[in-house]
């Protein structure tokens, strides 16, 4: 498409779909960015779209509000965190309970980034809603850990609950080493924890 600027006679194309695609990326890299480092509540969408370099209308085309833009930047981490668990799950050995060992580690240390802490942890459930932010986790990291999960065998019956409970002691021990003094050590004891929930696995 075309349109016809003020100058008559002067023909100026429309930004492409890829600079759109490439703007709204910019966009959201920057907003994670701050998001990640200061918190929901301290980021405003004037402070997102000049760290980004594009006006607040441009910010407004692609996410329509900041309530969007954040809830795109769950979902960007969610992704992350679950192809950090199953990278790590192909990289061990074929064995399903390496795997799931593997994975398990993999997402407490992905969680405990800082980022990955304050957005996922810290704001999502509270800006998102709880039940959209159980989505996203279901459809990204969760699911690969059921199907872990399912994959060592046991009770059929007890695999959502399983998930469940593994995915919120997780979650609860990356808080844990968040909060902790010394978070290296703190780390450090909650992988030996992980492993002993692990080995009593079905």
């Amino acid at each position: 498409m075309q349109c016809v600027c003020k100058r008559k006679g002067e023909i100026m194309p429309r930004a492409s779909a890829a600079d759109a695609a490439r703007t709204a990326e910019t966009v959201l890299t920057r907003a994670l960015e701050l998001f990640g480092a200061r918190g929901y509540a301290e980021v405003s969408l004037g402070d997102i779209a000049q760290h980004a370099g594009v006006t607040r209308g441009a910010v407004y085309h692609h996410f329509r509000d900041k309530e969007g833009l954040f809830r795109a930047v769950v979902q960007r981490l969610q992704e992350r965190v679950a192809e950090t668990v199953v990278a790590a799950a192909e990289a061990a050995e074929a064995d399903p309970r390496a795997q799931l060992r593997a994975g398990c580690h993999a997402f407490l240390d992905a969680v405990t980034d800082d980022v990955a802490l304050r957005v996922l942890l810290v704001d999502a459930a509270s800006v998102i809603g709880p039940h959209e932010w159980r989505r996203l986790d279901q459809e990204n990291s969760e699911r690969h850990l059921r199907e872990a999960i399912a994959a060592i065998g046991g009770d059929e019956e007890l695999i959502d609950a399983m998930t469940a409970l593994l995915s919120g002691a997780m979650n609860e021990g990356a808080m844990w080493v968040a909060l902790a003094d010394d978070r290296v050590a703190a780390s450090a004891r909650a992988h030996r924890a992980l492993d002993a929930l692990l080995s009593t696995a079905a």
